[in-house]
């Protein structure tokens, strides 16, 4: 596969493809921007930047329907475009930013999906807002697609990982030992890794509670096992 490695063949290439944006039409825009970008191998932050560059010259109101043409293309790269600009929405609109990428969540159907748009849309929405964002993560916690649960994970391990203030990351635990229950792979990922990052940043908390976690039997091994990985237990 292809790869474009810097920023500056981005500049040069992308003025190309954006000329073909039109609102009656963006058929031909889609098509060159699959071309140029979407089939070949791109680092993740470039492709911030592409999608970065698409919402100046989207109009608001045109790019959900923008993001539903781009995940139909089924591109890994594409959920990176989808998911910056569900993140750029979040001043305008927080919580249709948050159910925008849950349908694209359900839609993508693979974790890779799950974990690339929840960074970027339910991660930095906690990070930045947690008080919007903790009703909108309760909800999804309890949603009957896995996927959807596992976003819960991801958007808590990366608002942490990025400096989530040690409050509203002990009302995260909390979610988190409440979905230790599940018995899906994909969603034991999601929330795992969440645990293990809230014990990798915050292990004086993890470590003031620990004993109390190892003795509650409601609590799955699997769980705890993750927090003991965190705080470098191994």
């Amino acid at each position: 596969m292809e790869q474009i490695t810097r920023k500056s063949e981005i500049g040069e290439l992308l003025p190309k493809v954006l000329e073909k944006y039109s609102t009656i039409n963006h058929n031909a825009f889609i098509e060159k921007l699959d071309e140029v970008f979407l089939t070949k191998k791109i680092k993740f932050p470039l492709l911030e930047y592409i999608g970065i560059e698409i919402a100046k010259v989207v109009p608001y109101e045109n790019q959900i329907e923008l993001m539903d043409d781009i995940m139909q293309l089924d591109r890994e790269g594409g959920n990176v475009l989808v998911g910056i600009i569900c993140q750029l929405r979040l001043e305008a609109d927080f919580e249709e930013a948050f159910l925008l990428a849950k349908k694209y969540i359900i839609k993508g159907d693979k974790w890779y999906v799950c974990d690339i748009i929840g960074e970027r849309v339910l991660g930095f929405g906690l990070l930045t807002n947690p008080n919007k964002a903790w009703p909108v993560l309760n909800n999804f916690a309890k949603h009957e697609n896995k996927w959807v649960v596992r976003s819960v994970g991801v958007g808590i391990h990366y608002a942490v990982k990025k400096g989530l203030s040690i409050e509203h990351t002990e009302r995260c635990f909390r979610l988190l030992v409440s979905l230790s229950k599940t018995t899906d792979f994909h969603t034991k990922k999601g929330i795992g890794w969440a645990a293990k990052t809230v014990a990798k940043f915050h292990p004086d908390f993890i470590m003031n509670r620990l004993e109390e976690i190892q003795n509650n039997s409601q609590i799955r091994q699997w769980f705890k096992t993750k927090l003991k990985i965190g705080l470098g237990n191994t």
